[in-house]
């Protein structure tokens, strides 16, 4: 077959020698086109526990917190990238929102802040989590109704540290994601689910990322659109739909419908420290293993996610007793 076809020109050759760079993306600035829209909650509301879980450590570039309290997202929505400023003012929440995604984000911000959550749900069954009940008033279960943007943070944190999840999630999505519209250049929306698919192995591999975990987000985009049906599911049924993808299994579905269904009952069977810090604060018993630790939440059926919640904020974890777990830089290998 050699010779038979003419080989087609390279784009080099194409430009007489010159390979055409594209010019760098600028990302979007000033105020154009921005929307509006305030939102009184009939009960107090704190912003960053709300909205805290939705950040991927502190150099998450489609998240961050202003020093005036406000708070910065961007997403990835139905319509499009979409940026999001909420602050809290005399007991409002006056948001502020930027591109194609503007309005959908706006319409969202309720939920988002927790509106379809209901504290009222949970009774307290140990003084621990009355005691924090009280003090914190204003948590409430968020609910952002995108999945992709909650699954694959989470499936780039099975079982690595913390500290490499979110490495590798700042990597990717500055590297691969777009500047996000709005004024503040230093966000970024992750990128969609077909860039995530043409990532070269090298790039997961520069990250930190391992082939099991890249192989998930694979398989995971290509059937994106069924993913994101899950949002408008019941919890249960949504996590059924995401552990149908190979590589996700309850973990990462009940971290990932914490966020974007605001899950109540949602626990996280299978995380390395939580089943100890459970034990520990229910029954002195920082050894509990998974099934322990279920046996201690059975009291709040129905609101076990939040009492996980409730026992993090309260501060009541167990002392470390040995060396943090070495990172691994699969990027040297």
């Amino acid at each position: 077959m050699a010779g038979r076809y003419a080989p087609h020109p390279t784009r080099t050759q194409l430009r007489g020698g010159d390979l055409a760079v594209p010019a760098a993306r600028s990302a979007p600035s000033g105020s154009s086109g921005v929307r509006t829209r305030s939102w009184t909650p009939p009960w107090p509301l704190d912003l960053g526990l709300a909205l805290g879980p939705l950040r991927r450590g502190p150099g998450d570039p489609t998240f961050r917190t202003a020093p005036d309290g406000s708070v910065w997202r961007a997403s990835r929505t139905p319509a499009g990238p979409g940026t999001l400023r909420v602050a809290m003012r005399d007991g409002a929440a006056r948001a502020e929102a930027w591109g194609p995604g503007a309005d959908w984000l706006l319409e969202q911000l309720p939920a988002m802040l927790g509106e379809g959550d209901d504290p009222g749900a949970f009774t307290p069954r140990h003084r621990l989590l009355a005691a924090t009940a009280r003090r914190r008033p204003g948590l409430r279960l968020t609910r952002t109704g995108l999945v992709l943007e909650s699954l694959i943070p989470s499936i780039l944190e099975q079982k690595v540290t913390t500290d490499e999840a979110y490495r590798a999630w700042r990597l990717l999505v500055r590297g691969h994601g777009e500047p996000a519209p709005g004024p503040d250049t230093r966000l970024y929306v992750m990128p969609d689910p077909r860039t995530w698919a043409l990532i070269p192995s090298w790039e997961w591999h520069r990250a930190g990322v391992d082939a099991k975990r890249s192989s998930t987000v694979l398989r995971a985009v290509r059937v994106a659109r069924r993913l994101e049906e899950a949002a408008a599911m019941e919890p249960g049924r949504a996590r059924e739909r995401l552990e149908l993808v190979p590589g996700i299994g309850p973990w990462t579905s009940a971290e990932t419908v914490q966020r974007s269904n605001g899950a109540p009952d949602a626990v996280s069977v299978g995380d390395y420290h939580l089943p100890g810090i459970v034990g520990h604060a229910l029954a002195g018993r920082r050894e509990a293993d998974d099934a322990e630790m279920l046996e201690l939440l059975e009291p709040y059926a129905g609101q076990r996610h939040r009492a996980t919640r409730l026992i993090l904020l309260s501060g009541h974890t167990p002392a470390r007793r040995a060396p943090r777990m070495a990172p691994r830089d699969i990027a040297r290998l």
